[in-house]
């Protein structure tokens, strides 16, 4: 290795660093295979996101927030969690959990007879 370095400083300079590139995605690409392999139909909780609640339950986000009503990140200019979208709504918000929760099983239901 050292002979190559000295033949090809340049060379060797990008291989490693392309090896490094590529050691750090894979890394993180198995951390996130991992956790969401272990949740999946997570418990809806006011700190979750739509989106995170689509991906736990194999969902896309639009189809949740077409079932409640709910506004999508485009009007905050973030992902907003349901304890935020509750407070703006008024409703508690184990209410809109509830609504969550209903339309979650709805969809579900509909996808298993497709």
């Amino acid at each position: 290795m050292i002979r190559l370095w000295r033949m090809r400083p340049i060379l060797t300079t990008a291989f490693l660093i392309a090896c490094a590139v590529t050691l750090f995605f894979s890394g993180r690409f198995v951390v996130t295979a991992i956790y969401w392999a272990n949740h999946q139909e997570e418990p809806i909780r006011p700190w979750m996101t739509v989106g995170y609640i689509a991906r736990s339950w194999n969902l896309t986000p639009p189809q949740i927030d077409q079932a409640v009503g709910l506004p999508g990140p485009k009007v905050k200019g973030h992902p907003q969690p349901l304890s935020e979208i509750a407070r703006d709504r008024g409703i508690p918000v184990e209410e809109l959990i509830a609504e969550i929760e209903a339309a979650v099983q709805t969809l579900k239901a509909a996808e298993a007879q497709e």
